[in-house]
């Protein structure tokens, strides 16, 4: 990569997708945001081939750390075709290989997936959230790179459609990685609960504010914060309507086929 400082004034001139758009708006005015090139791209699926890369992407992933689980992720899932869900796709520039995907799920039109298992608190049933599932990427070094670009993504869309607190499952020792990039749990003397979504196998649920996330990373010098904040990726590409007004996303970019698929 050979990235090259721009001015947000100067990529304001640049024809750039509507969430990136506001990204660049939302730097901070005493610094300079940073373009940063990607070997991989990541995008919104909204076709079928996209949705076998991710399918393909996400069961491979599985079948490394779960296995238990991966042999009911070979094919779509209806969750992959809600409202009010959307699924991520990491693609190589290279060979257009999968490299990675997460699906994103918010409660504007029915219960997040993890609360088949437990009951949130009050402050987070009044609010708007948004929960990352079935996360997978490629082995090896570039799959690291990739989670991150991958939650950045996630981030980018909490921020830019108004979500207030990002929601996650995490097994050990993923759990780990989620508190270093500042979530919480949500109950803290919990521990792991046993997650229906992901095959019963005992998970930490944690939280995430998106509206304070710049001020906490900022203030914990976090490594990511550079990262997160002050670059520019374009080849993270959310193409969205705004937040204001109608919910960002009112329908999943697919629809299920008949009949449906069974979980």
């Amino acid at each position: 990569m050979n990235p090259h400082a721009l001015t947000p004034s100067s990529l304001s001139s640049m024809p750039l997708s509507p969430i990136v758009a506001r990204e660049a708006a939302h730097a901070p005015a005493t610094g300079e945001l940073i373009e940063e090139r990607l070997p991989f791209s990541v995008r919104v699926v909204s076709d079928a081939e996209a949705l076998d890369k991710a399918v393909h992407i996400r069961h491979a992933a599985y079948a490394r750390h779960v296995p238990g689980l991966a042999h009911t992720l070979q094919q779509p899932e209806q969750a992959d075709f809600a409202d009010g869900s959307l699924v991520l796709l990491a693609e190589s520039h290279l060979d257009g290989s999968p490299l990675g995907t997460m699906r994103i799920q918010t409660n504007r039109y029915a219960p997040l997936a993890l609360e088949q298992s437990l009951a949130l608190p009050p402050s987070l049933r009044n609010s708007l959230l948004a929960e990352a599932t079935r996360l997978g990427v490629a082995d090896g070094r570039v799959g690291t790179l990739v989670k991150t670009v991958l939650f950045k993504a996630f981030y980018l869309y909490c921020l830019h459609s108004g979500v207030d607190w990002m929601v996650v499952t995490g097994r050990a020792p993923v759990d780990r990685q989620y508190l270093r990039l500042l979530f919480e749990d949500v109950y803290p003397d919990m521990g792991y609960i046993p997650m229906r979504h992901v095959g019963g196998l005992p998970h930490r649920v944690m939280k995430f504010e998106v509206g304070t996330a710049e001020r906490r990373w900022a203030e914990a010098r976090h490594p990511l914060f550079n990262f997160m904040v002050l670059t520019y990726h374009p080849d993270i590409r959310l193409d969205a309507p705004g937040a204001s007004g109608a919910p960002a996303w009112p329908e999943a970019p697919l629809h299920a086929p008949t009949p449906t698929l069974a979980m």
